[in-house]
């Protein structure tokens, strides 16, 4: 379990963020059946499927005081969900940043808007020391927020079975890769 106290919520310009839990499953169910949305995501996902998500991302939050947040509009619309999270990238555990919104939220900046509320959040209250971002190859408009953000590219990797470039940004003041 992490020593910092959980962050439940925050705001960014735009978007509310709220701690993932059992009551947005919905929400989730309808963003994962979009194949728009789920292209860069292994794939349309069932609802079971997302279910099991849920369930998992549930627990990343019990075990680590961190994870995912669901995201909606200053006027209470579904925007999407986002958040920082622990992977396994190889054999080695790294903290991604990650972000996934619904088709009509897409070009509108929202994606580097909560992508620097994320890095904030990681380097401040989290301390952590890099935060990681695992991107679809094909994924241009993802890489290019990732760059807007400081992320640099490290390196070309298979994740999940698909072909993905990571990228990574130190804490200011450690700038040795694979500090996590």
């Amino acid at each position: 379990m992490s020593s910092h106290r959980p962050i439940d919520s925050f705001s960014t310009l735009r978007l509310t963020a709220e701690k993932l839990c059992e009551d947005h499953l919905d929400d989730l169910v309808r963003l994962h059946l979009d194949p728009a949305v789920s292209r860069y995501l292994g794939g349309v996902r069932s609802p079971e499927t997302t279910k099991a998500y849920l369930a998992a991302n549930i627990a990343h939050w019990d075990q680590h005081g961190f994870g995912l947040w669901i995201l909606r509009t200053r006027d209470g619309a579904f925007a999407g969900r986002a958040g920082i999270r622990h992977i396994l990238v190889g054999d080695t555990s790294e903290v991604e940043v990650a972000y996934t919104f619904e088709q009509t939220f897409w070009g509108r900046g929202l994606a580097s808007e909560i992508t620097e509320a994320l890095v904030d959040l990681g380097f401040g209250p989290l301390g952590l020391p890099s935060l990681v971002g695992v991107v679809a190859a094909e994924h241009g408009a993802s890489r290019h927020v990732l760059e807007k953000s400081r992320f640099a590219f490290e390196r070309w990797l298979e994740f999940q079975g698909e072909p993905c470039a990571l990228y990574r940004r130190p804490r200011p003041g450690l700038s040795a890769p694979g500090a996590a």
